[in-house]
């Protein structure tokens, strides 16, 4: 595992959800030399995006103030708590925060407590920075994710175990973070068929997400009961196609489009994030009652 945001990307667009780190795979060895009379094989390129993402819906469905939490769940255990919050705005930019920790279970399996920041433009929702710091079993690690949209670039600064890096990137026609991603989805225009394609920054890497709005479906969770848009996707690193992951995210079907809950996969297997509790400015908090099992 990675970081902690990772599989949030894997879950909510498929974006940043149990915020347990992805870990490196057996693709991100050192792979031995060819044989000198053997050329290596060129990757397959990742498929380019068909379309550009729609217009986004107005007003915006969330505002300074709101705070979403979620219960988080790998290996089919609880392993801890997902808070997202939108703060006030900020030298022209809306501000979201996310903070994950998992519980005194999970702690034994991996312990992590990270924070990440998205700064996003107000109104088109794209991200002009976005920073992590994460303590996974008491190693610390700062990434500070710069956006560009002019040549459509992306700069990373990262100190990993006390080793400083950078590395550059380049996207195609929409550059996310993780942590943004599940706001601009928030803001589509939802309808049954909708394809999305947009890149999105995540563990270090450049992902290219692509989905589709699957269905209107009606959920039953402990929070309540809600109609729902069920969106699936793929996604898939820029830089090494064969690293794939797997993403299925629910959102409310009326002015809230709140995100009520993203399975996805990391290296330890499936995770889930389910919503358990929100406040809203202007309206009464709620959150989950009971011990029900979620009903799709």
């Amino acid at each position: 595992m990675r970081t902690a945001l990772a599989a949030l990307l894997f879950s909510f667009s498929s974006a940043a959800w149990a915020q347990l780190p992805d870990a490196e795979g057996p693709e991100d060895t050192k792979a031995p030399a060819a044989p000198a009379q053997q050329a290596p094989a060129a990757p397959t390129p990742v498929p380019a995006c068909a379309q550009r993402l729609p217009t986004l819906r107005t007003p915006l469905a969330f505002a300074p103030g709101e705070e979403l939490e979620f219960d988080l769940d790998a290996m089919g255990a609880t392993a801890g708590k997902m808070i997202m919050s939108v703060q006030k705005k900020q030298d022209g930019s809306l501000p979201v925060q996310i903070k994950v920790q998992t519980n005194s279970f999970f702690s034994k399996v991996r312990r992590v407590n990270a924070t990440a920041m998205s700064y996003m433009h107000p109104k088109t929702l794209r991200p002009s920075r976005y920073t992590e710091e994460a303590t996974e079993n008491e190693q610390h690690r700062t990434v500070d994710v710069a956006f560009n949209s002019k040549d459509r670039s992306v700069r990373i600064d990262y100190v990993v175990k006390g080793k400083p890096g950078r590395s550059n990137y380049s996207y195609e026609h929409e550059g996310m973070d993780v942590a943004g991603a599940i706001y601009m989805l928030r803001q589509l225009p939802l309808k049954e068929g909708l394809p999305v394609c947009f890149d999105v920054y995540g563990v270090r890497r450049m992902w290219r997400m692509t989905g589709t709005v699957v269905k209107r479906e009606h959920v039953s969770l402990p929070l309540g009961e809600f109609d729902a848009w069920h969106l699936e996707g793929t996604a898939v690193r820029l830089d090494n196609p064969k690293m794939k992951r797997e993403v299925h995210v629910w959102i409310t079907d009326d002015e809230r489009r709140l995100p009520l809950a993203a399975v996805g996969t990391i290296d330890l297997g499936a995770v889930r994030a389910t919503l358990t509790s929100y406040s809203r400015p202007g309206e009464k908090a709620k959150q989950a009652q009971g011990k029900e099992q979620l009903k799709w």
